[in-house]
This record gives structure tokens, C-alpha cells and sequence, in this order.
């Protein structure tokens, strides 16, 4: 299947994790891929981007434009977390979660809508099941990925007319190479890999493939009816209620 054939794509945080995968999905699906994030990407068309600074984000898309001459596709998946509770969170650090994970997005978006106006194209932001609930210790990246999701539906209500769609995937447990490093790291990861497994009614933790098959859906013609959503990608663990 091509439905990306002769289609462009930008995916920001596309060296790695879900990013790695959604670009590797699209390409496959005959896109021009591009990746923005701090590191060389040797395996895409990869642009260095630091999206602490504000500028970087039009700069990202004019390099696309200039390369390729269009933008079809956006995909806002770069972000990060750091743990913290309000009290001991610094402000500096703080406003740095929310300037990658919420501010950097609105800029890629306003720095692409002229070029996504011109091809009827498709953003989809990579938000989080933290940003419809909260673990211990993350309030900023929660309140970043709250502010994505609300940003989604804004973007549909005011593009959708110029055929811009916007939509959200919001993935859960995901067997990135940071969790899964993070869970090797662990006294008992055997133990760790059976206790998360139960949280999820599905009986495991999700691939980074199978949020990129959902976002390559959303960005794709299959899904022209569809803007402003927030797909939850979880096995089934936001819907499961705890024991009493």
C-alpha cells in the first residue's frame, strides 16, 4: 500500500522511539521523509533541531520547503518528561517541558499551515494518555500534553475549512528503547515486565509500530472525515478501573 506516494512528510523527533517508527512507516508508504531533532539522522533527511529555541521551528519547515517544494504531512512528536512535583520543580525547568512539548508544536503548526493549505494536508501531534491522566511526579509534561490535545481540537475548528486536518494519538506504554533500557536498569525486570502487563487488559505493552500504524492512518485519505480527535493507543489501560 502507497498512500503516500509523491507526498511529503516532516517528523520532528524522528531519530528514534515512536518518531523512528511513524517516519520508517511513511517512507514505506512511499513519503519523502524528513526528520528534525538535536542528533544527525544518517538514514533520513534528517535537519538538526533544537526545539528549545524558538526559531528553530520555521527554520525546520523552510529547509523542507526548499529541498522538497511541499509539506504534506506534519507529525509533532518530539518532546520530553522529567520527573518533579510542583514544589520542587524549577521554573527553568518547567518552562523548558513546556517549550518542547507544547510551544515547539505550535510553531512547527503555524510555520506549516501556508504549505499545508496548498496541499490539504494532515498534522498529527503526539500527545500522551498523560494528558488525560497524570503519574506521580509529572506535572509539566502532563499539563504540556493537556495543552496538545487542546491544541488539536483548536486547529481543526480553525483549519479544517482550508482542508487542514489536525488530530492527536495519545500512546501509553510504549516499548521505546528508553523504557525498555529503563527497564533493564531495574532490580527485577522479569517482575517489572509482568506487573505493567497487568495494568493493560491486552496483557502486554504496545510497539512503537503500532503507534505508527495509527498515526499513518490519521495522516492518510482513509481518514479525510476525521479532525480534531485524540486517539487513545493503550491497550485498554485508561479503560480498565482498579481492583477495590
Amino acid at each position: 500500500m502507497m498512500r503516500f506516494q509523491e507526498k511529503v512528510a516532516l517528523v520532528t523527533g524522528g531519530r528514534s522511539g515512536i518518531g523512528r517508527a511513524i517516519a520508517q512507516r511513511l517512507r514505506d508508504e512511499g513519503a519523502r521523509v524528513f526528520t528534525a531533532q538535536r542528533s544527525k539522522d544518517i538514514d533520513f533527511e534528517g535537519i538538526i533541531a533544537d526545539f528549545t529555541d524558538l526559531d528553530c521551528p520555521a527554520r525546520a519547515v523552510s529547509e523542507v520547503i526548499e529541498k522538497a517544494g511541499q509539506l504534506d504531512v506534519l507529525i509533532n512528536n518530539a518532546g520530553m518528561m522529567q520527573e518533579a512535583g510542583v514544589e520542587e520543580m524549577h521554573i527553568d525547568q518547567w518552562q523548558r517541558i513546556l517549550t518542547v512539548n507544547l510551544t515547539a508544536p505550535f510553531l512547527m503548526i503555524k510555520a506549516a499551515l501556508p504549505h499545508l493549505r496548498v496541499t490539504g494536508g494532515s498534522i498529527v501531534n503526539t500527545g500522551s494518555i498523560e494528558g488525560l491522566g497524570s503519574n506521580p511526579g509529572h506535572a509539566a509534561y502532563c499539563a504540556s500534553k493537556s495543552g496538545l490535545h487542546g491544541l488539536t481540537r483548536a486547529i481543526a475548528v480553525d483549519h479544517s475549512s482550508e482542508g487542514i486536518r489536525c488530530n492527536a494519538i495519545a500512546p501509553g506504554w510504549i516499548d521505546t528503547d528508553l523504557n525498555i533500557d529503563f527497564i533493564e536498569r531495574i532490580d527485577d525486570p522479569d517482575k517489572f515486565r509482568r506487573d505493567i502487563g497487568k495494568i493493560h487488559p491486552i496483557g502486554r505493552t504496545g510497539t512503537p509500530e503500532e503507534v505508527a500504524a495509527l498515526a499513518a492512518f490519521l495522516a492518510a485519505p482513509e481518514s479525510t472525515f476525521i479532525t480534531g480527535q485524540v486517539y487513545v493507543i493503550d491497550g485498554g489501560r485508561m479503560a480498565q478501573l482498579s481492583l477495590p
